[in-house]
């Protein structure tokens, strides 16, 4: 995930940066308020390691899971909207009715029933 995120939903970051660094002061996070370079700083002081270690840190935490409340948001709507066009066969649309592309074809009787 990008940086610009985090910095955007802050708020939503906090517990999540919590659980990956239990040392951390959630007022001090909550008063960092995205900064990057402060965060970086903070994490360097709080795991008492030198500051590339902290980038090296933070920059695998920015691969974990997405909060659900940034997941949420508008924006990553229209990102997965987008990125579903990757499994979309040759002439689908993301928008069409799956049923013109046997997508949504189940047998009448569901697998491993008699009636």
């Amino acid at each position: 995930m990008q940086w610009t995120r985090v910095e955007a939903n802050w708020a939503a970051f906090v517990d999540p940066i919590l659980q990956t660094w239990p040392d951390a002061d959630e007022d001090e996070i909550a008063s960092i308020d995205g900064d990057r370079e402060a965060f970086t700083d903070y994490i360097a002081t709080v795991e008492q390691i030198e500051r590339i270690e902290a980038q090296e840190q933070i920059a695998e935490w920015l691969e974990g899971a997405i909060p659900s409340d940034v997941r949420m948001d508008e924006e990553m709507d229209a990102e997965g909207y987008a990125e579903s066009r990757k499994h979309l066969m040759e002439g689908e649309d993301p928008s069409d009715d799956d049923a013109k592309f046997g997508d949504d074809q189940t047998p009448e009787t569901p697998i491993g029933r008699r009636d």
